[in-house]
């Protein structure tokens, strides 16, 4: 299936007079020359041995440290290690050499290696796209919250959409619930987040390599807003300032990972998931795919040896007892479909339209095994217009928010996308499965609160049996025009819609 209008992930194409929305706050939108393809291996050559350097993975053994055989074979290969994750054997490497991947690939106890990206180091400077759209003094003050409200709640349709306002009169959960928000940073001064921010569990990983200097999680002013906003809606305080969270007594920490033009590289991505196992937190939050290819083909050995490296981050953090929350993309996919015409890869440099099969040519991390994938619903609970869906890849349903054309919100609410605290102490609207998945991570926060003890599988598995069954909305025609706009396969217990159901925060703290 291909998606009717050619989009990234990083922007939702929504109609006249709504504000544009991001799953990801910034398109990149860079200009530089595409590596060389397959049969420009003699242009390739002809790089200079002082050129910027690219990133890459080597794969290896887990469970041991990088054989001296290895170490010798990637620095006569033009190769410099950055850093290596010995428990899940991902070592990761600056080279300057073209044929570096392939030539390291021929090495004994090299399982995989690949080029993380396909621009030089740095990443390019992109414009901005899309920016949230940040309330006014105004909307503010007009707002009438009830008593046990905070001030902007009843403009959060989402909380009781999923019954989280009901769940708070039982419990906010549990402060030794930690969710990690691995994204753009997040902004720990603001008003709402401050209170539950985890510093402990947060890091930047940028580089693939972590730095713990304070406040290095925190996204600059010409940064995504997309992180902070995340972080509020997992783990905003009921503290009488702003919006609650749909598990506004956890823990929320930051786990920097996007450069600042907005590309999340794998190295980053893989030390973002190892700091999270590495230091306690229960649930982490990923509402991004993994720069610079939409879809990862596992029959081309560079984005083989991404999925490798990503696949061995998640399954190590989940054996740790980590839940990983991932959104399911915003291109109206069927990624159960045979086949998905792919017009963005690869992002940071020149990109090709590619036919790939979804089965083959992962998403990650939201496709890899294990990982939760979150599709997105509006205000009427039924399937995002953008949500990307598919039987047997969607495991559950939550608000991402829609155009308010679409799902109109019951008053008070006033829009159809979700509302969320922006850097600078500020709020605003955004929308996405970028969205969606936050609320599934703040369900599973509660759940593990309910649960303390239990293991990530059993945390799993209790949120998708209390999820409230979603029969497909048959026919799927979110605009009106008369045509078929998504088709929906499945029973009401489990479908390509909303997988097992619409997520349940009050079954998630009384069951």
């Amino acid at each position: 299936m291909t998606a009717p209008t050619t989009r990234s992930r990083r922007l939702i194409a929504i109609p006249l007079g709504m504000t544009m929305a991001t799953a990801l706050a910034f398109l990149p939108n860079v200009s530089a020359s595409a590596a060389p393809a397959d049969g420009a291996a003699d242009v390739a050559k002809q790089i200079s041995a002082e050129a910027t350097p690219l990133s890459y993975v080597v794969n290896v053994r887990s469970g041991h440290g990088v054989s001296s055989q290895v170490k010798k074979a990637i620095t006569k290969a033009g190769g410099t290690i950055v850093t290596s994750y010995d428990r899940i054997g991902v070592i990761v490497v600056h080279s300057s050499n073209p044929d570096f991947a392939k030539t390291v690939r021929k090495v004994r106890g090299v399982e995989s290696a690949g080029s993380t990206r396909t621009a030089p180091l740095p990443a390019q400077s992109t414009t901005d796209v899309g920016t949230p759209k940040t309330l006014s003094a105004d909307e503010i003050t007009d707002v009438d919250a009830v008593a046990g409200q905070d001030p902007l709640e009843p403009l959060q349709w989402d909380l009781p959409a999923i019954k989280a306002d009901k769940a708070h009169e039982k419990t906010l959960g549990s402060k030794k619930v930690t969710v990690a928000v691995i994204d753009t940073g997040v902004d720990d001064t603001h008003p709402d987040i401050a209170p539950n921010f985890d510093r402990d569990a947060s890091v930047n990983c940028v580089t693939g390599k972590p730095d713990t200097t304070d406040g290095a999680w925190r996204p600059s002013a010409a940064e995504s807003p997309h992180g902070t906003h995340v972080a509020g809606e997992i783990a905003a305080a009921k503290n009488g300032i702003g919006v609650t969270g749909v598990a506004p007594g956890v823990k929320v920490s930051g786990i920097k990972v996007s450069t600042t033009a907005g590309f999340f590289y794998t190295e980053a991505v893989v030390c973002g998931f190892m700091w999270a196992a590495e230091h306690g937190v229960d649930v982490t939050n990923n509402s991004y795919y993994t720069d610079p290819w939409y879809f990862n083909c596992k029959n081309d050995p560079d984005q083989k040896a991404l999925v490798e490296a990503i696949t061995r981050a998640t399954r190590y953090a989940e054996k740790k007892g980590t839940v990983n929350v991932a959104a399911a993309g915003n291109e109206n996919y069927d990624l159960a479909a045979d086949s998905i015409t792919d017009p963005v890869s690869p992002n940071d440099s020149t990109p090709s339209e590619r036919v790939i099969d979804p089965s083959e040519c992962l998403d990650i991390p939201t496709q890899l095994p294990g990982v939760v994938t979150v599709a997105s619903t509006g205000a009427k609970g039924i399937k995002s217009s953008f949500s990307n869906h598919g039987l047997g890849v969607i495991d559950i349903a939550a608000p991402g928010g829609d155009s308010t054309r679409y799902q109109t919100p019951a008053p008070p609410a006033t829009s159809g996308l979700i509302l969320g605290p922006l850097p600078g102490g500020s709020w605003g609207y955004m929308a996405g499965t970028s969205m969606a998945s936050p609320h599934v991570a703040g369900v599973a926060a509660l759940i593990k609160s309910t649960h303390p003890h239990a293991s990530a599988a059993l945390v799993k598995a209790l949120l998708y049996a209390e999820a409230d069954a979603t029969p497909c909305t048959d026919p799927y025609d979110i605009d009106g025009d008369g045509k078929i706009d998504a088709v929906c396969e499945g029973s009401k217990n489990r479908n390509g819609f909303y997988g097992w159901g619409t997520a349940d925060a009050l079954d998630a703290v009384t069951k």
